[in-house]
């Protein structure tokens, strides 16, 4: 039969697990498994607020575009405070998503750009007047949900990368047979895109989505080496460190150049779902293929990530769906100064008349 002082500490070894503390187990929110998980929630949530902070920034930056093209004589867009608000707060935001990327996993990071999907959905309605959807409700409920399951089941992996283990990393067999096939497939759809002048969107796309694996891989271990350097373990003395860097730069420059086409051959509606998708799947394969990010995880937990990377995806496309571009209706035609003619006012298409578009005095010059 068990003492009352063995009753005694049994509950107290059982209470004081519950709220993590010494003798707490490797249940969520406990002691061991949140410093096990500390620095991976910490890239976690500043990845989150960056990509909400970026659709704060677009939307300001389209408000400005707005108040702009409303005003009498327009002014460039550089003179205007509350686009460079939004410029730097984009900024802000990017440096935070580079940051996070060397705190947490490349496959849990990289879905979280949802994030600024969701937030612009909802913030368009307050700073663009729009109107709340059924269908933007249901997709940010659906992405929510998939971010949670991405968040509980991504695998806890190092995430403090030396210059020598990313060294190791680029020479490994996986990560040269996955190049080989990239660079093969990204020649493959550069001749179709530049001899053939095939500018399909799913071309375009894809060509980001191979331009985008580098860049996570080298923006992951260019953050990774800053942070080992800052806090006092130099990294930045190694060659690797600028080959990746240079890497990051030209990648991302390329990428932007291939996304801009396709945002101005097609509309954002159509672009913004299909590139989420192929940038995140290419993201997940190659931190999967460089960093080993799935090495040790188990099969339950890799079928509910793919679950909740597919609820995102269900998400984000339900959203853009259907949502309709919008275009500024100039309602007049301005034909600007006239020599000979005193103009009051704008002048006014009128259908009915054969002098469309003209003045009422050339009517007969116009007939004649």
């Amino acid at each position: 039969m068990a003492s009352g002082g063995d009753l005694r500490a049994g509950t107290w070894t059982s209470w004081n697990a519950s709220f993590g503390g010494p003798g707490a187990g490797s249940e969520p929110l406990s002691g061991p498994w949140y410093s096990a998980h500390k620095t991976q929630l910490y890239g976690v949530l500043l990845a989150a607020a960056s990509n909400f902070l970026i659709s704060i920034s677009l939307n300001i930056q389209k408000c400005a575009h707005l108040r702009r093209v409303c005003q009498a004589e327009p002014k460039p867009c550089y003179r205007s405070k509350l686009w460079w608000s939004g410029i730097a707060l984009l900024g802000l935001a990017e440096l935070g998503n580079f940051t996070a990327y060397g705190l947490a996993p490349i496959a849990l990071v990289a879905p979280l750009g949802c994030v600024s999907v969701i937030g612009s959905a909802f913030i368009s309605v307050f700073f663009l007047k729009k109107t709340m959807r059924t269908a933007d409700i249901l997709g940010g409920a659906l992405t929510i949900t998939g971010i949670s399951l991405l968040v509980t089941f991504t695998p806890n992996v190092p995430q403090e990368l030396t210059a020598r283990q990313v060294q190791n990393y680029l020479v490994s067999w996986p990560f040269l047979v996955y190049s080989i096939l990239e660079i093969l497939i990204f020649c493959i759809l550069l001749y179709f895109y530049k001899r053939k002048a095939v500018k399909h969107i799913m071309v375009l796309l894809m060509m980001v989505a191979l331009l985008a694996s580098l860049t996570v891989i080298a923006v992951k271990a260019v953050s990774s080496m800053i942070a080992l350097s800052v806090k006092g373990k130099m990294q930045l003395t190694y060659s690797v460190f600028y080959i990746m860097s240079v890497l990051m730069a030209t990648s991302c420059a390329f990428q932007i150049k291939f996304l801009n086409q396709a945002m101005h051959l097609y509309e954002a509606t159509a672009v913004v779902p299909i590139n989420f998708v192929f940038f995140t799947t290419s993201a997940i394969i190659s931190g999967v293929i460089f960093y080993q990010e799935f090495q040790s995880a188990a099969l339950l937990s890799v079928f509910m990530f793919l679950f909740g990377c597919l609820l995102s995806f269900l998400g984000v496309i339900i959203i853009a769906r259907n949502k309709k571009e919008e275009h500024l209706q100039i309602p007049f035609i301005d034909c600007g100064h006239i020599p000979g003619q005193k103009l009051t006012g704008k002048v006014q298409p009128d259908s009915r008349c054969s002098c469309y578009g003209t003045l009422n005095k050339e009517d007969d010059l116009v007939k004649r």
